[in-house]
C-alpha cells in the first residue's frame, strides 16, 4: 500500500484559515470603496515618505556636532530601544489577556479536539502580531534613516530586520507570562495588594526619573560634564542584561564594522529569543488552560470583589456611578441607564481603561516634567512652540484613544443590537448617548493635561484659554468622526475591539484624525503662532480651523444617523 498522506497540523489549519479570511477580507474591502484604499495608501506612504525625510535629517544634524554627534546618537538608540521594549511589554501583556481569557475564538477553541498547547501558540502568535505591527512600522524609517546617515553596507538592512524579529519574541512571551499570572491570581487580596504597590513604586520612579537642567556656571565650563549630567539618568539603558543593549549594541556595532562584536550580541539575542519561545511553545498550554478555567469560574464566586462597581442587587444603594448619574436630573432616565452601562463595561474590561492609563500617564508624566526645564524658557518664541507641540502630542494621544475606544462602541453591541433597535430610546438616540459621554469624558482628561502644560509654561490666562478652546473643538471632532465611522463600518460578528480597529473602517478614522490633526496644526499656528502679523490672516485661520472641525466631526456623525434608519441587524 502507498503510504498515507499525514494531515496537516491543527496549528497550521489556524494560519492557512485566518490568512485566507484576512486576504479576502482585504480585497473585500479593495473592491467595495478604492478611493478609501487609494486614501489609505497614500497616507502610508506618505507617513513613510515623510518620517524617513525628519529622521534623516534629525540624525544628520546630531552627527553634525564634532566629537558629540556619535554619542547622542548612540544613547539615543539605547533609549528608544529600552522604552520601546516596555510598551512593547505592556501592549502585549494587555493583548494577551484579551485574547487568551476575553475571546470567544479561543472559548470555542477549547471546545474542540485541539491540545491547549496548539491553542496557545495560535493565540501567541496573533497576540505578537497584533502588539508589534505598529512598532514595526515606526522603527523601519528610523533605521533606514541610521544606516544611510552612517553609511551602512548593505547586508546592514538585512541583519537589522532579522534582529528586530527576534527582539520582538521576547515582550510577547514575556507579556504572555504575565497575562497567565494576572489571571490565575487576580482575585487574590494579597495579589491585588502586590499590583496597587507596584503601580505606586512606579509613578515614584517616573516622577524621580527627570533630567537635573545644565546651569549657566555649567555650560560654561565643559561641554562633556555638561552633556554627562543631561545624560545621567539614560544609564540604565546600558545595562547589559537588557534585551534592548543586545539589539542596540548589534545595531551600532555592525554599522561601524565591528563584526564580531556585533554577531556576539545578535546571538545573545538569538538565545534567548530561541530558549523563552520554545519554552512557551511547549510548557505554556497547560498553564494557559487552568487560568482559562480559573477566570471562567470566577464570575460566580461571592468572594471576588476586585470590581469596584458591583452590578448586584445588594451593592445597589452604594453604586457610585449610579449615585453620580442620578444628580444629572435634567437627563432622561434611560439616557442615565446606558450612559452607567457603558462605563460600567468600561471598567470591567481590563484592557480598555489598562491601554488609556498608558496612553494618558505617559503623556502627563511629559507635562509634569515641564517645569524642570521651563526656567530655561526665556524666549516667547521657545513658549509657544512648546506649547503647540504638547497641543499636538495631546490631539494625536486623543487621536489614537478615540479609534481605539470609541469606533468599536457601535460594533462591541453585537449580536445584541436588535433588541436596542425595538427599545423606545431607538439607536440614533443611542449612538448621540455615545459621543457625548465619550466627548465629556475625553475632554475633560485632555483638557486638564493642556491646561496643566500650560500653567507650567507660564503662559497668560487669554493663552491658557485659547488652547483650552481648541482642544475642546478637537475632542468634540475627532469623538464625532469615530462614532460616525463606528457605525458606517461595523463589524458586529466580531468581540474583539483589537480587530475591529484593525479593520477597514478602523484604520480610515485614524488616518482622518491624523490629517485633521496635521491640517488643524497648521491652521492654529498661522492663526495664533505669530507668523503673520495680519488680523486678517489670523481670523481666516482661526475660522478655517472650525468650519473643518465642523465638517470633520459633524458630517460623519450625521450620515452614521442617517444610516441608522435603513440599518439592517
Amino acid at each position: 500500500m502507498p503510504p498515507t498522506k499525514s494531515p496537516p497540523s491543527a496549528l497550521w489549519l489556524l494560519l492557512r484559515v485566518n490568512t485566507l479570511q484576512s486576504w479576502r477580507r482585504l480585497l473585500a474591502t479593495r473592491s467595495q470603496s478604492r478611493l478609501l484604499t487609494s486614501i489609505i495608501g497614500f497616507f502610508v506612504l506618505g507617513y513613510l515618505v515623510l518620517s524617513f525625510e525628519l529622521f534623516f535629517h534629525g540624525l544628520k544634524f546630531i552627527a553634525g556636532f564634532p566629537g558629540l554627534g556619535a554619542v547622542l546618537t548612540e544613547r539615543l538608540l539605547y533609549v528608544l530601544f529600552a522604552f520601546l521594549f516596555a510598551l512593547l511589554l505592556l501592549s502585549n501583556l494587555i493583548i494577551s489577556y484579551t485574547n487568551l481569557f476575553r475571546n470567544r475564538e479561543t472559548a470555542f477553541l477549547l471546545s474542540l479536539p485541539v491540545t491547549n498547547q496548539t491553542i496557545f501558540r495560535w493565540k501567541l502568535l496573533e497576540s505578537t502580531l497584533l502588539a508589534s505591527w505598529a512598532f514595526l512600522f515606526l522603527i523601519a524609517p528610523l533605521l533606514a534613516a541610521f544606516g544611510l546617515v552612517r553609511n551602512a553596507p548593505w547586508h546592514f538592512y538585512l541583519l537589522t530586520v532579522g534582529l528586530i524579529a527576534l527582539f520582538i519574541v521576547l515582550p510577547s512571551v514575556l507579556g504572555a507570562w504575565l497575562a497567565i499570572i494576572i489571571g490565575r491570581f487576580l482575585d487574590r487580596r494579597s495579589f491585588q495588594v502586590t499590583v496597587i504597590l507596584t503601580a505606586v513604586m512606579l509613578l515614584f520612579i517616573a516622577v524621580w526619573w527627570k533630567t537635573q537642567a545644565a546651569t549657566d556656571e555649567l555650560l560654561d565650563k565643559r561641554t562633556l560634564e555638561a552633556l554627562d549630567q543631561l545624560l545621567s539618568k539614560t544609564r540604565f539603558t546600558l545595562f547589559p542584561f537588557l534585551p534592548s543593549y543586545w539589539l542596540s549594541t548589534a545595531v551600532l556595532q555592525w554599522a561601524e564594522g565591528i563584526f564580531r562584536n556585533s554577531l556576539f550580541f545578535a546571538l545573545v539575542l538569538l538565545s534567548h529569543t530561541l530558549f523563552f519561545g520554545c519554552l512557551a511553545f511547549t510548557r505554556f498550554g497547560n498553564l494557559f488552560y487552568d487560568t482559562a478555567s480559573a477566570v471562567q469560574s470566577r464570575a460566580g464566586r461571592p468572594g471576588f470583589k476586585f470590581n469596584l462597581f458591583s452590578t448586584r442587587p445588594t451593592d445597589r444603594p452604594g453604586r457610585l456611578l449610579e449615585r453620580c448619574f442620578s444628580c444629572l436630573f435634567w437627563l432622561p432616565r434611560d439616557t442615565r441607564a446606558l450612559a452607567v452601562k457603558d462605563m460600567q463595561m468600561f471598567w470591567r474590561d481590563t484592557t480598555q481603561w489598562g491601554q488609556s492609563v498608558m496612553f494618558f500617564g505617559l503623556l502627563a508624566v511629559y507635562i509634569i516634567n515641564l517645569r524642570n526645564f521651563t526656567h530655561q524658557l526665556s524666549s516667547p518664541f521657545w513658549i509657544n512652540m512648546v506649547a503647540f507641540l504638547n497641543l499636538g502630542a495631546c490631539a494625536f494621544n486623543l487621536a489614537s484613544v478615540t479609534t481605539r475606544f470609541v469606533f468599536p462602541q457601535f460594533s462591541l453591541e453585537g449580536r445584541r443590537m436588535w433588541i436596542i433597535g425595538l427599545a423606545p430610546m431607538g439607536l440614533a438616540r443611542v449612538v448621540t448617548t455615545k459621543f457625548w459621554l465619550a466627548s465629556v469624558m475625553s475632554l475633560i482628561i485632555t483638557l486638564g493635561l493642556i491646561t496643566l502644560s500650560c500653567c507650567l509654561l507660564n503662559m497668560t490666562w487669554d493663552r491658557i484659554v485659547f488652547f483650552g478652546a481648541v482642544v475642546t473643538v478637537m475632542s468634540f471632532s475627532l469623538n464625532g468622526l469615530a462614532v460616525g465611522l463606528g457605525v458606517l463600518y461595523p463589524n458586529l460578528k466580531e468581540t474583539n475591539p483589537n480587530k475591529i480597529v484593525s479593520g477597514f473602517g478602523g484604520t480610515l478614522c485614524f488616518v482622518l484624525s491624523s490629517v485633521y490633526i496635521l491640517a488643524s496644526l497648521g491652521l492654529i499656528v498661522v492663526g495664533a503662532g505669530g507668523l503673520h502679523p495680519n488680523l486678517a490672516w489670523s481670523a481666516a485661520s482661526i475660522v478655517a480651523f472650525v468650519l473643518l472641525s465642523l465638517l470633520v466631526g459633524w458630517v460623519p456623525l450625521r450620515w452614521g444617523l442617517s444610516h441608522l434608519k435603513n440599518f439592517e441587524m
